[in-house]
């Protein structure tokens, strides 16, 4: 069955959008069949093409009497007469297929009515857009004379980024003509079918350099590289690339702009923070302590924000540290706010310092508790350092695999042969890898892949004569059992890095995990696993009793366990059940004297003094009024009711108030689903339940930004780059803080400088 094409009389669009609006009735009908007789060829024309043009008018006639409209069977025209088709007619036949074959080729032009529709876009002002041989369409630049593709699918994006190219390289009058245009543009980017409208900013462009430069620690030269000049030139001609100078100011400006915000925000701060303070090396002989406040903002969101990078030309003395860390309290508005300080790789200077400081802060009554919950170390810097100093017990097998992965790292050909025994072996496809010696972690990856490669070696011994020093199935088993050792203790690490900011809650029941992990290794058959637990032990518990306060209070303000996640595990962990009573009581006490402080000092406390966890007795109890007198010869009705009201308020007074603190150790432990408790968030159940206890949450929202865990890292992990460390201290410290605050600002945290 043939396809045809309608062509009304009555027409097929209408004087609208640009459309043709010829009507085709049937002469217009007939007009086609004479043109159509013209294209044809007239060599070598065979039967069907001679009369095709009559068999066209012969069709036309037998459907012009059933109405206005006539079908026009495709299957009549040649490819001559479809290609001279209008744009609108040819767009449908192009869809249409007879018996399987396309009526129409890939050869033929695409042709477009000039006037199918109207240019709108502002850019045409400056565009003249003609017509090619081809039928395709092109936009010529009225100031330049460059050309480009203008059909319907080309859009108008690439026409307006080269007229401001364009505008940039014409006379001073040229270009303020040229502005006023942009500015048109802006205007009409709104309701213009283009939605790129993007428009150059010289001084935002700036900015963007020098976050680029911060974030990324390039060099200040980098705007005097060749290279990077070409780059800028061809991606926005229109940007002047500044000086060295005017870098490193631009630099310095957003750094300024940045303190500026975080000291306003810091002096409102309504609650406390606690400080880190972190050894960065030496550096051409000088020290660096990185000085970074951690706290829980307004939107109880936990917060880090490096403050400082203190400068000492020589290893500094206790006096000048304690110096340099009470000037920048005092310059940030945070002496009076200090909940805690948390410190790594202290050395005996610095342990004097924090102790003149504690001193100092005891002396103007500025800590909770007169500075009994001051002092932390950091959980995974202790992790990292217990594990580390325990590796001596297990250093002879650590050295023979060691000497294995040498020898097969000696050389290509007996890697090969190791990966060729591995496949007979069908071991894993990984890669063999060689440890650091003072790294446990780079020693803990070494033996877990060579444990995986355990048929692989003991095949290499078969078969290569030079691997002369293989491992026994005693020093195998030792290899499995060093593997198990130190695997739980990876992972703890991982769970914490993985955090960029942990809150202090995640820590207790993982470090009694451990505990109890090493008091079941310590019956263990194999000897090196004994002598290590023993050794990790020991570690663990001197970590434990000067910590343990802080990580059992940072547990009970997690709703999801409250008092039983001490309650169980100091069962477990203590040998007896009084020492395990007496550890809970006395954690108890600390919390309720810490809870009571915040009373004191809370806005709650002007209002409603019953919040204390005991109150004193009725005569003590504000706003009680005296009973009506004995002696009154005149009693009123509202006199006899006196009495029942004073009644009462001596009754309610006498009875002990329960505070927050009780109301939330009393309430059932918050239930969470099963697999939702890693993504369980502490900070955001305090804040949906901050009017249910007020003052709870002000404790729960100190002691939870305590930095327990990855507060700091080892200075060889942190090492600066070779620009950085060129830099004079003070352009220094501006470089690493601006970093950090930006770093926060692409993520959209606190504020944006």
């Amino acid at each position: 069955m043939g396809v045809g094409l309608v062509l009304s009389s009555v027409g097929l669009a209408r004087k609208e959008r640009g459309l043709c609006t010829t009507p085709y009735s049937l002469a217009r009908a007939r007009q086609w069949a004479c043109l159509a007789r013209r294209l044809s060829p007239t060599a070598d024309r065979t039967t069907e093409n001679a009369d095709w043009s009559q068999r066209v008018q012969s069709e036309m006639e037998k459907r012009a009497p059933f109405g206005c409209s006539a079908v026009l069977p495709f299957y009549l025209l040649p490819r001559a007469l479809i290609g001279a088709l209008p744009f609108y007619v040819r767009s449908m036949a192009e869809l249409i297929n007879i018996d399987g074959k396309e009526i129409l080729d890939e050869s033929l032009p695409s042709l477009h009515n000039p006037r199918a529709r109207r240019l709108r876009s502002q850019v045409w002002n400056d565009f003249t857009k003609k017509q090619k041989p081809d039928g395709n369409y092109e936009a010529i630049c009225n100031h330049c004379g460059k050309k480009f593709t203008a059909n319907s699918r080309s859009g108008t994006t690439h026409l307006r980024n080269h007229l401001n190219f364009c505008l940039s390289t014409r006379p001073a009058d040229g270009r303020k003509r040229g502005r006023k245009q942009l500015l048109a543009l802006k205007s009409a980017r709104i309701n213009s079918d283009d939605k790129d409208g993007s428009f150059f900013d010289q001084e935002v462009s700036r900015q963007d350099l020098s976050r680029m430069i911060i974030l990324h620690e390039y060099p200040f030269e980098i705007v005097n590289h060749v290279g990077f000049q070409t780059f800028i030139r061809n991606l926005q001609p229109r940007f002047n690339l500044t000086s060295y100078e005017t870098v490193l100011e631009d630099c310095l400006k957003l750094y300024a702009n940045g303190k500026n915000k975080l000291s306003d925000m810091m002096e409102i701060l309504p609650c406390r923070v606690s400080l880190t303070v972190d050894r960065w090396g030496l550096i051409d002989g000088a020290e660096y302590l990185c000085l970074s406040c951690h706290f829980v903002d307004n939107h109880w969101k936990l917060q880090r924000k490096i403050l400082n990078l203190l400068y000492f030309s020589a290893p500094p003395t206790a006096e000048d540290i304690y110096e340099g860390i009470i000037g920048k309290l005092h310059y940030w508005k945070i002496s009076r706010k200090l909940s805690c300080i948390v410190l790594d790789q202290c050395g005996s200077e610095q342990v004097a310092a924090y102790n003149l400081l504690l001193k100092f802060l005891r002396s103007r009554d500025s800590l909770h508790l007169n500075g009994d919950l001051f002092h932390f170390h950091g959980c995974a810097h202790a992790l990292d350092v217990i594990t580390q100093d325990s590796m001596v017990h297990i250093i002879e097998i650590c050295e023979r695999v060691r000497s294995c992965v040498i020898f097969v790292k000696s050389s290509q050909k007996r890697l090969n042969r190791l990966q060729n025994a591995a496949m007979l072996s069908e071991t894993p496809k990984k890669t063999i890898v060689l440890d650091t010696i003072a790294n446990w972690r780079s020693t803990y990856l070494m033996i877990t892949t060579v444990h995986e490669f355990q048929n692989a070696f003991k095949n290499l011994a078969k078969y290569d004569s030079d691997f002369s020093f293989p491992l026994s199935d005693a020093e195998w088993d030792d290899v499995k059992s060093v593997k198990e050792c130190l695997e739980p203790f990876d992972q703890m690490i991982k769970k914490f890095s993985c955090i960029r900011i942990p809150t202090a809650n995640l820590y207790f029941i993982d470090i009694c995990g451990i505990i109890l992990l090493l008091k079941s290794w310590s019956a263990n058959p194999a000897p090196i696993v004994v002598k290590f637990a023993s050794q990790m032990l020991k570690g663990f518990e001197q970590y434990w009793e000067s910590n343990v306060m802080v990580l059992a209070i940072a547990s009970i303000l997690d709703p999801r366990y409250k008092m039983k996640s001490i309650e169980y595990f100091f069962k477990h962990i203590y040998n007896r059940d009084c020492e395990a009573k007496v550890k809970i009581e006395s954690i108890c006490s600390t919390l309720r004297n810490l809870y009571n402080e915040y009373a004191l000092h809370s806005a709650h406390n002007k209002t409603d003094q019953a919040l204390l966890c005991y109150t004193s007795g009725a005569s003590d109890c504000p706003g009680v009024e005296c009973g009506v007198s004995q002696t009154s010869s005149h009693i009123t009705l509202s006199d006899t009711r006196r009495g029942l009201d004073q009644y009462l308020q001596q009754t309610i007074s006498s009875q002990l108030i329960k505070s927050d603190l009780d109301l939330y150790l009393e309430e059932a432990v918050h239930i969470y689903k099963d697999g939702q408790d890693d993504t369980f968030n502490v900070l955001a159940w305090w804040r949906l339940n901050t009017t249910k206890y007020p003052i709870l949450s002000s404790v729960a929202r100190d002691i939870l930004s305590i930095p327990l865990g990855n507060a700091t890292t080892r200075a060889e992990d942190r090492p600066l780059s070779q620009y950085l460390e060129s830099l004079d201290s003070d352009d220094l410290e501006s470089m690493v803080c601006a970093k950090d605050w930006l770093q926060d600002e692409m993520e959209g945290k606190l504020f944006a400088i």
